[in-house]
């Protein structure tokens, strides 16, 4: 049997090519807000996270009706490291619409997306996004996007995909680049034609495969995914079983049952093939199990899920400060909430380490990480995390460490400083091309030689710079990279930091705090442009005598510090420093505080290294 009256789709393309302001449109469009309703941009980024930094992080379930077919649409991240959600998404959807801008064109993350779309052998419909712009490239664009297909070796039929140029801002579509058009008619058109709608049985044997995991602290464990072949119902016995076989078969219940209609989850007693359903009831079930009739367990085989590439460690805040701010700050509190995320999110990894205090936590990227970091400190978690580690490989004996691939976009009069970084970082050159006066530059670099070059590259190139990540292989060590050329300014004593401590201070480097804020021994409060680090007082107070008067202290003036961020902190401290992170304040600090320890620790290390 053929649903004729329903598409499953998903939007994959690069970070900022406009998939959730597109999705925002068609849900309009898709008579899912009433004509006078007031409705925020990006409606879809639904977290407080996703809508600060303007990024999808979590893939996103909604449905729009037109012309009697109901399409269900799934918004997925575009960020290389959040590419475990957009994996598994791909298998609840029939075909996609991959979104390029139409100036940048293809990048290296759709390259990545469309070749998941291509293996699952899935329909694709380019669609050119933000035509309106002045400097689009509509045709060159759809020029590259064919030689991507050709390159990912994408079928005849792949080849043929068809094309719709739009401008997802102003919600109008058109088959020709030329013309604006007036409305997303022509795309909904294309979909309906172009997307097969599912098919299947179903009178036969119930088949669910998870894709996706929610979590409710009421129902707990949420599981969504398409049916694939019969019908499920409310209050049905259910066997989940696991194709892998990694997991027993056990029996279990559907307690609720919801689809989607528009943003919203819809309670149903019942739904067939094809459709995208939500259920909880079911207790540890995780994503890639399949969910069959009791007299029929017969488990889906599903996508492998990309390994982790990176690894922190998240250890208990053991500063002087520690407990001042946060809710949560035993170990027990933040390994469960540790384990509570690995429930949603299958590119995480987290393992016991040798103390006890301390876990080893492996993602996709410093970001995939960050973003975890982030979201516990709102939470109220206190934590220290280490410096970013990559996880190196044992592939027929020889040890290998992941090698991303980088994409560069700077002014023409930037690319000298870019190349030179890059050639310390054992980077490799694969491609060159200039994009009117700017130029862009692709690199094959070990993830580890990125690490603190984010920032080093936003000041190379005055803030005009994109650099776009995405992992591509393995490959043999490739020897030691250069770490931080940079010392540490290190808080000598505990206090509050004073106009004139800070005022000789910021005569050896750039410092990250202002007067009055408290600070401990071992704290680092700013960094030394020379290698090394250097013990500065910036609690030193100026001593009153019958010549100096205390007002003059207001007199001296203090440069503007740097405030540093969570991305920025973590991209800056070396393997002996932490980054203490509570709800209020994000500190740098060194692992052992007492200078005295400290010293004696260098002075053993270098003894060694000699």
């Amino acid at each position: 049997m053929k649903r004729e009256d329903l598409r499953n789709i998903a939007i994959i393309a690069h970070v900022d090519h406009g998939k959730t302001t597109l999705v925002d449109e068609m849900l309009k469009q898709g008579g899912v807000f009433r004509d006078n309703q007031e409705v925020e941009d990006r409606v879809m980024d639904s977290n407080a996270l996703e809508r600060e930094r303007g990024i999808t992080i979590l893939a996103k379930n909604a449905a729009a009706h037109y012309n009697g077919v109901k399409i269900n649409i799934v918004d997925t991240p575009g960020h290389a490291d959040f590419s475990g959600e957009v994996e598994r998404i791909l298998k609840m959807v029939n075909g996609v619409l991959l979104l390029v801008d139409s100036f940048e064109g293809t990048m290296p993350q759709t390259r990545f997306v469309l070749q998941k779309a291509l293996e699952l052998g899935l329909k694709v419909i380019v669609v050119v996004n933000k035509t309106d712009r002045p400097d689009a490239r509509n045709k060159e664009v759809v020029d590259e996007v064919l030689e991507l297909l050709l390159d990912l070796d994408a079928s005849d039929e792949q080849l043929d995909s068809p094309v719709i140029f739009c401008s997802g801002r102003n919600g109008v579509a058109s088959y020709s680049p030329d013309v604006m058009g007036e409305n997303f008619k022509p795309l909904f058109d294309k979909i309906i034609e172009h997307i097969p709608c599912p098919e299947g049985d179903p009178d036969g044997d119930l088949q669910l495969l998870v894709s996706s995991i929610d979590y409710n602290d009421y129902v707990g464990r949420i599981a969504v995914g398409r049916i694939e072949r019969g019908t499920i119902k409310q209050n049905q016995e259910v066997m989940v079983c696991d194709y892998n076989g990694s997991h027993k078969p056990f029996k279990s219940k559907v307690v609720s049952l919801y689809t989607f209609e528009g943003m919203n989850k819809v309670p149903v007693t019942e739904a067939t093939i094809g459709d995208i359903v939500c259920l909880s009831g079911i207790e540890g079930i995780t994503i890639g199990q399949t969910i069959c009739a009791v007299n029929n367990p017969e488990p889906l085989p599903f996508v492998k899920i990309s390994e982790p590439t990176v690894e922190m460690t998240f250890s208990v805040n053991d500063s002087p400060f520690a407990g001042r701010e946060g809710k949560f700050v035993t170990s027990r509190q933040i390994r469960e909430r540790l384990y509570k995320e690995l429930l949603k999110d299958v590119s995480l990894r987290v393992t016991d380490s040798e103390n006890s205090d301390a876990y080893n936590v492996a993602g996709r990227g410093e970001m995939h990480l960050s973003i975890l970091i982030e979201t516990m400190r709102r939470e109220g978690y206190e934590l220290s995390v280490s410096t970013p580690r990559v996880l190196f490989k044992e592939i027929d004996g020889v040890r290998c460490e992941p090698i991303e691939r980088l994409l560069i976009d700077v002014p023409d009069n930037c690319v000298g400083s870019v190349m030179e970084k890059m050639g310390v970082r054992k980077a490799e050159l694969v491609h060159m091309q200039p994009i009117g006066n700017r130029t862009r530059i692709e690199f094959l670099i070990p993830s580890r030689g990125l690490f603190g070059y984010r920032s080093e590259f936003m000041t190379d190139t005055k803030g005009e710079g994109v650099l776009n990540t995405v992992f591509d292989s393995y490959r043999p060590y490739m020897g030691e990279i250069p770490t931080r050329t940079v010392g540490s300014l290190v808080a000598f004593e505990s206090g509050t930091a004073m106009a004139y401590g800070l005022f000789n201070a910021q005569e050896r480097g750039t410092l990250f705090i202002d007067a009055g804020v408290p600070v401990y021994e071992g704290m680092v409060v700013g960094v030394s442009p020379k290698a090394g680090d250097i013990n500065v007082n910036v609690c030193k107070k100026k001593h009153l005598t019958n010549t100096r008067a205390s007002g003059s202290d207001d007199a001296l003036r203090l440069i503007p510090y740097k405030r540093m961020s969570l991305e920025e902190s973590l991209e800056f401290i070396n393997d002996d420093e932490l980054v203490e992170v509570t709800p209020k304040t994000i500190r740098i600090r060194k692992k052992i505080l007492d200078n005295d320890l400290r010293a004696k620790e260098d002075a053993k290390r270098k003894k060694q290294n000699a």
